[in-house]
């Protein structure tokens, strides 16, 4: 689908960034990026957001790239879209309708599916006037008043029934989340979580650390449910949970981030976050801001982090690891696709996990018959077949399964 791109500077961060992303956005959308038509502003305009002289410059570059469909890089009110689209006499999209697309061609897991329809289902019910177009054929006069207003009000009820129903199965998964979290809090398994800008590289980490083989791809939102692996970090930690979140993007749908609360809650009980960065990007230090955002929005701001610079390779840095005021761990450099660098990762992830308050660090011991057990370690310093035998009968043991 040939496309035309619209951005408007307001002064604010990097541009020319904020335009480039667009395009990926778009891209990633299915869309062709034909021309790109840029502006500066000091604020938007009531009727049209770019003014009505820029609009009709967008309508002319419409009819000479024979375009099918024209992108904003900003939220439009409905009322904005509707007026362009009224003018340009062609769709109009803006940057929440477009990440909820991506999202909804990514969507691979029912639970995903499910908060994507939700955060649509909520987007449309603010732009019904302009959904439901067969309602322009219902016009005044004696014996024609009040359908139009009675389909609106039909199809508000429709999708608030909708909605609820949406919400009400959610729920019923954010209980099942909360059940495993319960789980791995009783065996005090140290948790981690990977979070970041999308298409940063955390599935490319989340595969090296678990060798979980998850989807990895060039592209914005490539992973859009959570996955988990326990990895066993060595005696002294015993297995960890290290888990893959949806990336994050500037400007995210508040739609979005209400829909995928019950993903995300599992960054919200994690002990660590994996802050994974794009070393090589030129605006990574406000992509990190971006997603420090979204991490205050969903109540994770207070869980320690550690920024993973990632993909040292393509910007030409070396393995290293930098300690803060604290001699604590806050920065990791590496490459997730070369493996340079895992092993600090590692090294951090136990060094965090002995720190962490309260925690009970887990061994693993072979108990003979081929299984492995796991003992908290405050509770158990056993060493010989028997104690640990005698130990497995203890509330603090947790089975882990079988070689």
């Amino acid at each position: 689908m040939r496309a035309a791109l619209v951005g408007i500077d307001f002064g604010q961060g990097d541009f020319a960034a904020s335009v480039e992303e667009l395009q990926l956005l778009a891209r990633s959308a299915g869309a062709d990026p034909i021309t790109t038509i840029t502006a500066k502003r000091a604020a938007p305009d009531a009727a049209y957001f770019v003014g009505s002289g820029k609009a009709d410059e967008i309508g002319l570059a419409v009819l000479d790239h024979g375009i099918e469909i024209v992108i904003f890089n900003h939220a439009l009110s409905p009322a904005q879209q509707r007026n362009l689209e009224k003018r340009l006499n062609i769709r109009v999209l803006d940057r929440t309708s477009l990440i909820l697309d991506i999202f909804a061609q990514r969507a691979a897991s029912h639970e995903g599916k499910l908060q994507v329809e939700l955060a649509q289902l909520q987007h449309l019910a603010t732009r019904l006037i302009r959904g439901w177009t067969h309602l322009e054929r219902q016009k005044g006069g004696i014996g024609l008043r009040g359908p139009g207003e009675t389909q609106l009000e039909t199809d508000r009820r429709l999708i608030g029934e909708r909605v609820k129903a949406l919400r009400a199965r959610l729920d019923k998964l954010r209980k099942q989340h909360e059940t495993q979290r319960r789980s791995r809090g009783r065996s005090q398994t140290f948790s981690v979580s990977l979070v970041g800008y999308t298409n940063a590289g955390k599935s490319t980490l989340f595969n090296a650390l678990t060798k979980a083989g998850v989807y990895v791809a060039d592209q914005l939102f490539a992973t859009l449910d959570t996955t988990s692996r326990r990895v066993y970090m060595g005696q002294e930690v015993g297995n960890v949970v290290v888990s893959d979140t949806v990336g994050f993007v500037r400007e995210l749908p508040h739609q979005l981030v209400a829909a995928f609360r019950a993903t995300l809650e599992e960054t919200i009980h994690a002990d660590l976050l994996l802050h994974v960065v794009d070393a090589s990007s030129p605006v990574r230090m406000e992509q990190i801001e971006q997603v420090n955002l979204v991490l205050k929005e969903i109540g994770a701001d207070h869980i320690p982090q550690i920024l993973v610079w990632n993909k040292i390779d393509a910007a030409e840095l070396e393995p290293s690891v930098e300690r803060d005021e604290y001699d604590k761990i806050s920065r990791v450099f590496l490459s997730a696709r070369t493996g340079a660098g895992l092993d600090l990762m590692r090294g951090a992830i136990v060094e965090w996990a002995k720190q962490a308050p309260g925690a009970r660090l887990q061994q693993a011991y072979d108990c003979g018959d081929g299984e492995t057990v796991e003992v908290a370690a405050e509770a158990v310093e056993a060493t010989d077949a028997e104690d640990v035998t005698a130990a497995a009968s203890s509330p603090t043991l947790t089975q882990v399964g079988s070689h």
